[in-house]
Formats: C-alpha cells, sequence, structure tokens
C-alpha cells in the first residue's frame, strides 16, 4: 500500500536527533510511534556532534533554504526559554589558514551575495564581538556571523524525550540491528535483532552513517561519504567563550557546565578502526587538539579534556541531505544528513507531514533518495 493520510503507526529506527524529533512530531499529528534504538538514546553521532546552528559558506540553494528554516526553529525554541543552557545564539567567528585571507573574502563576499548576516574582523575588532578570543590568534580577516547559534544534541533529546513519553511514544532501547519488514513490495514494520516484529504502517530509517546499509538490501543504494570523526568534551573551566568558533585547526563552541565541545579532522589518519568497530585514538593526539584550542582563547588558558567519542559522522556521499520515501518499497521513508544537528527540528515536522499526509513537501524535493540510483 501506499502512505496516506490514514496511516497512523509509524515505526522509527534510530535514536538520534533525527529519529526522535520526527517521533515527536508524529505524536504531536496524532500518530502511533514505536521508536527503536540500536543501544541507548544519543549513542552515535548525535551524541558526538559539534551541533553549530548555521548555515554558512557555499552550498545549493536548496540546501541554503532548507538549513535557515532549521535555524528557525530553533530561534522559535530559544525564545520560548532564552535561559536554557543548552541552546544558545552568540554568533560563529571562523577563518583561513593564514596567507589564504582571500578564501575569507570570497566567503564573506558569497555570504553577503544572499543576505546572510556576515561581517569581516580584524584582530583589532574582533574582541568586540568574541571578548574571549585571542586575537594574536586571529588572521588579518575573519568573518563572525551574528545569527548563528549552538545546540547540545543530547540535551535536546532529552526534552524532546520527555514531551514522547507525555505522548505516550513507544520507547525500544537496545533493539539491536533492526531491519525493514517488506510484504507485497511494501513496508509493513520492523524486526529487532532479538527476533520481535513490530507492525507499522510507515517506517522510517533515521540511522545515521548507517542508514545506507540499514535499506541496501531493500535494493536501494545511497552514497554514503561518512568519514571517522571525533568530538571532545572538556573539563570544565572559566573560559567566557560564547560564539561558536571554526578555525583551520580547532571547531570550539561552548557546553553545559562551563565546558567546551572540540572538533576537527586533522587528526583523522591518527584514528585507529578495530575489528570489533570500536575506535581509539592516542591520548596525546587529543590533547594536542585541546592545546589548539587554547590557542583561541584569551591567556591561553589549560583546556583539559575530561571524555571524547568517536565514530562515523553521517554524510551522504554527494554531501547533500537525503529526506523522503523510497519508490521502490513505499511506507518506507530515509533521513540521512550531514546537517543533523541545523535540520533535526524542521527535519523531523516535514518528514512527520510527509509520511503522515504522502503529499511531498517542495522544500524536500532535490534531496530525494532516488537520485542516487
Amino acid at each position: 500500500m501506499s502512505v496516506e493520510e490514514s496511516a497512523k503507526h509509524v515505526a522509527v529506527i534510530g535514536g538520534g536527533i533525527l529519529g526522535v524529533s520526527t517521533a515527536v512530531h508524529l505524536l504531536r499529528k496524532g500518530a502511533t510511534v514505536t521508536l527503536l534504538t540500536e543501544t541507548h538514546l544519543a549513542s552515535e553521532a548525535t551524541g558526538r556532534s559539534l551541533s553549530w546552528l548555521n548555515s554558512a559558506g557555499e552550498r545549493s540553494r536548496p540546501y541554503h533554504d532548507l538549513r535557515m528554516a532549521g535555524v528557525d526553529r530553533y530561534r522559535t525554541l530559544y525564545a520560548s526559554d532564552p535561559t536554557r543552557e543548552w541552546l544558545q545564539f552568540s554568533g560563529g567567528l571562523q577563518w583561513a589558514e593564514p596567507g589564504h585571507e582571500t578564501d575569507t573574502l570570497s566567503r564573506h563576499s558569497y555570504e553577503t551575495a544572499h543576505a546572510y548576516d556576515s561581517h569581516l574582523h580584524t584582530p583589532e575588532t574582533v574582541t568586540a564581538v568574541a571578548p574571549a578570543v585571542d586575537r594574536k590568534a586571529v588572521p588579518s580577516q575573519a568573518i563572525f556571523n551574528p545569527g548563528e547559534g549552538w545546540v547540545s544534541l543530547p540535551d535536546l533529546v532529552d526534552f524532546l524525550m520527555e514531551e514522547f513519553d507525555a505522548l505516550g511514544g513507544e520507547l525500544v532501547l537496545n533493539a539491536g540491528k533492526v531491519t525493514v519488514v517488506v510484504e507485497d513490495g511494501d513496508a509493513t514494520g520492523v524486526t529487532a535483532a532479538d527476533g520481535r516484529n513490530y507492525a507499522a504502517d510507515a517506517v522510517l530509517v533515521a540511522c545515521g552513517a548507517a542508514t545506507p546499509d540499514v535499506v541496501a538490501p531493500l535494493g536501494v543504494t545511497i552514497g554514503n561519504a561518512s568519514p571517522i570523526s571525533m568530538l571532545v568534551i572538556t573539563k570544565p573551566f572559566d573560559h567566557g567563550l560564547k560564539a561558536v568558533m571554526n578555525t583551520p585547526r580547532a571547531a570550539v563552541r561552548p557546553n553545559p557546565g562551563n565546558t567546551l565541545a572540540l572538533d576537527h579532522d586533522w587528526y583523522e589518519a591518527d584514528i585507529t578502526e578495530h575489528d570489533d568497530g570500536t575506535f581509539s585514538i592516542p591520548d596525546d593526539i587529543v590533547q594536542e587538539l585541546a592545546n589548539e584550542a587554547a590557542k583561541l582563547l584569551d591567556g591561553t588558558p589549560d583546556v583539559k579534556p575530561a571524555s571524547w567519542k568517536i565514530g562515523r559522522k553521517p554524510i551522504p556521499g554527494d554531501g547533500e541531505p537525503v529526506f523522503g520515501q523510497l519508490k521502490k518499497v513505499p511506507g518506507c521513508f530515509v533521513a540521512f544528513t550531514h546537517s543533523g544537528a541545523t535540520l533535526g527540528l524542521v527535519a523531523g515536522e516535514l518528514m512527520a507531514g510527509e509520511i503522515l499526509t504522502g503529499n511531498p513537501h517542495p522544500m524536500l524535493e532535490t534531496f530525494r533518495p532516488e537520485r542516487f540510483s
């Protein structure tokens, strides 16, 4: 059968921000929802995302528009309670490698050409918008985007799950590898690793970097360019940083509890993937990333890592999001994107609408899975 407005029971595979957000939006619309996670909530990319809310830099116009809608939904949530420690809008600061200031100028020109709020700063002016930053670390040109923000996704998932529980959603933790059940060509539910079946009128696959592997047995190919990445959470200290920073050697954002979240990609070659699917990295490399972050802050404080998580960062093969129903398997939908944080709220809203009504949303039209076929 095709998914029509009468379809009310939806099985959602994936306990990250896309799965949880869609599940809550489905419940708000009156659907019955079963949410299944391989282990626990936010156990994969959602638990190790820099979660910088933005649409900076160059990308396709449909992708930019969708990201701007995503930021808008976070602004609505922020306005309902600006005191939340886990969601803030204090701008974003970025610059290119020293000697590549023309890249910064080109990016600024591109951003201003489509009215993205973008301002050039020098070392002498940058502390006016980012007081905790060491001006000596800033090259001759940097960009400050005042409309950007950040979110701690594990805290957001906890917040959304309170509503999920209140609306009567069913949560299945430690379900292991979940598969989609297909009968007569249509998705009719899912099967957990223990063999338990969950019948449903529609299925959403939102498993981060594992999404292409889940739909591959259905005869659907989705390009996967997901690299291995790491997120480090520091020990608490009085850093004073408010803005997100994206620099050549460290990406840094504030984090609840007076900590910082650190990310980048220069250390990817130092990560070892083991036969059991786990990852490891030398402690001194983690400390090196913390040292790079310290160089960005006024006074070069002693930044100490407290914990770090390593795994695959979800990125579709062409970099663009993947949203929508599989034409080969009516009733089965996918949500797979690099920008899970920025798109988390709006993607859940739009996907819930498509799942329950069968009406494609125009903002998702260029992101359909079949483009990889």
